[in-house]
């Protein structure tokens, strides 16, 4: 068995919680890109369960995560959120033939960045925002939840890339 080749950040042992929490995320966020580095167009589309998920269609998935969380609920832009269809309930999971890999990791590095920017201008953790199911949350809530959410898939990650080729990591 092998080992992808892949740095990342180191979180920091003792940190403030804003920035712990920030660096946490990020970590999880370069782990997904680390699992499908080195893997072909065709690895990275083949769908590995019966849903129908592929290592590809996790990254597509946590763009329109960060994109709904930050975007659409935290910032509250009006922007509506992604791959939204009536036909295709999980097509944030469903990659498309006309979906090139570049443009989907493109799209995910961006979305993180954005969520970053959203971030780093909140006022503190304890800013709260309204979610039209679920109620009053606030920043800490939400962060915690991405590292949550993307550390979940990061996991399913793990599993497809070490039977596409047998890269395995933490």
């Amino acid at each position: 068995m092998s080992s992808a080749p892949y740095e990342r950040n180191v979180v920091r042992f003792v940190e403030a919680e804003r920035p712990a929490l920030a660096a946490w995320l990020d970590s999880q966020r370069q782990t997904l890109l680390w699992k499908i580095d080195g893997v072909d167009d065709e690895q990275l589309r083949r769908v590995m369960v019966p849903s129908g998920l592929c290592l590809l269609g996790l990254v597509k998935h946590l763009t329109a995560v960060e994109h709904g969380w930050f975007v659409v609920n935290f910032a509250a832009t009006g922007e509506p959120h992604m791959f939204d269809s009536a036909d295709d309930p999980d097509l944030d999971f469903h990659v498309q033939p006309e979906e090139t890999t570049e443009q989907i990791v493109a799209g995910y590095r961006r979305a993180c960045e954005r969520s970053r920017e959203i971030y780093a201008r909140a006022q503190s953790l304890d800013q709260t925002f309204t979610h039209p199911r679920r109620g009053t949350m606030d920043l800490r809530w939400l962060m915690i939840h991405m590292i949550e959410e993307t550390a979940r898939h990061n996991g399913h990650a793990d599993i497809m890339r070490e039977l596409i080729d047998g890269a395995t990591g933490y």
